[in-house]
Parts: C-alpha cells; structure tokens; sequence
C-alpha cells in the first residue's frame, strides 16, 4: 500500500448549506489530510476550477484531486457540470464522485455515461457520512494513483 497523500484539495460543489457543512464536519471526524473547498454552483466550480472571477489567485483556489459533485444546483444542473468538465482537456483527468440526494436509475446511468468515477447518494446521518468518507479516504488517497 502506497503512503498516504498529504493535503489533498477536494472541490465540493453543492448549494445546500447545511450538506457541505455535514461534509466538512465528517472530513474533520474522519482525520483525513485534506482541504476542502466548497462552490455553492455550477458556474462557480468552473470559475474555479478555470480561475476566473473570484478564483483568479492561484493559491486560493488550488487544483483539487477529487470533485464531489451535487446534480441539482441552480445556474447550471450537475449533469451539465459533468459533461463540461469532462470535455475538458485539463479538467477530464480530475476524478468526479457525485454526492447526491437522487438514487433514480436515470441519474446513475447519466452521471456513469458523462464520465463520472463516483455515485453516491448522500447519506442519511452524520455517522454513516463519516463512515462514507472514511471510505472514500482510504480509497482516493491511499489505493489509487491521482494525477497531480
């Protein structure tokens, strides 16, 4: 097993206050090495990501090694989020696991067939969303290359 990365970024877009902050919360309980970043949407997470608007300094708005992505946001909806980024010749490498509320059949096989790594649906308690992330940790950081 390879060592495990230090300070990795994760960009959180989701537009529920209150998810993003049980994320937050479960990453701290889980002690992974991470920062998380949180864009309330769509067009936000690519402002970032392409360092436009407030996201121009580099330094604040490092390169993130996962994405965790929500579907329904306002300004642009999650699937349309995915299939840009995945069209994208410096953003397609970056691993998307989508956190969502949805478990509709449809929701799966799209996020799957626009690229993405990941489905989850959110958890219901804070205990299972620490366990999901420990999971994810373990996993993304520990197990698998990412690319830098």
């Amino acid at each position: 097993m390879k060592d495990r990365q230090p300070n990795v970024t994760i960009l959180m877009a989701d537009d529920d206050d209150d998810d993003s902050l049980l994320v937050h919360d479960a990453l701290l309980e889980s002690r992974l090495p991470i920062k998380l970043h949180i864009v309330r949407d769509g067009e936000e997470l690519m402002d970032y990501l392409s360092h436009r608007g407030l996201y121009t300094d580099v330094n604040k708005a490092p390169r993130p090694g996962l994405i965790f992505l929500d579907l329904n946001m306002p300004k642009k909806h999650g699937l349309e989020v995915l299939k840009e980024l995945k069209n994208h010749p410096q953003h397609r490498i970056i691993p998307v696991i989508v956190m969502t509320s949805s478990n509709t059949e449809e929701d799966i096989y799209n996020t799957y067939n626009l690229g993405a790594n990941s489905f989850i649906q959110k958890p219901r308690n804070f205990t299972s969303l620490v366990e999901v992330m420990k999971t994810i940790g373990k996993y993304w950081f520990e197990i698998v290359e990412l690319p830098l």
